[in-house]
C-alpha cells in the first residue's frame, strides 16, 4: 500500500481539488414549446427533438379499451 512521504498542507490539498466543482447545467429553450430542456435531448414537456416529433405524448395517442 501506498504511503506518504511528507504531510500535504491543507493550501496544497485545497489547490489541488481547486477544479472539481460542479458545473452548473445549461438549459435551451425548446423550439416547439419552449420550455427549458437540457442540450441535445429530447424535450420532457412536449416529446419533441430538433424540430421532429420523437416521442408522442399520452395526451395525444387515442387508445382503444381492447388494446389494453
Amino acid at each position: 500500500m501506498a504511503v506518504q512521504q511528507n504531510r500535504v498542507t491543507r493550501s496544497r490539498r485545497n489547490m489541488r481539488r481547486a477544479h472539481d466543482a460542479l458545473v452548473a447545467a445549461n438549459p435551451n429553450e425548446c423550439t416547439n414549446c419552449g420550455e427549458l430542456k437540457r442540450p441535445h435531448h429530447v424535450c420532457p414537456s412536449c416529446g419533441h427533438y430538433n424540430d421532429r416529433e420523437i416521442v408522442a405524448q399520452a395526451s395525444d395517442v387515442d387508445l382503444d379499451d381492447d388494446a389494453a
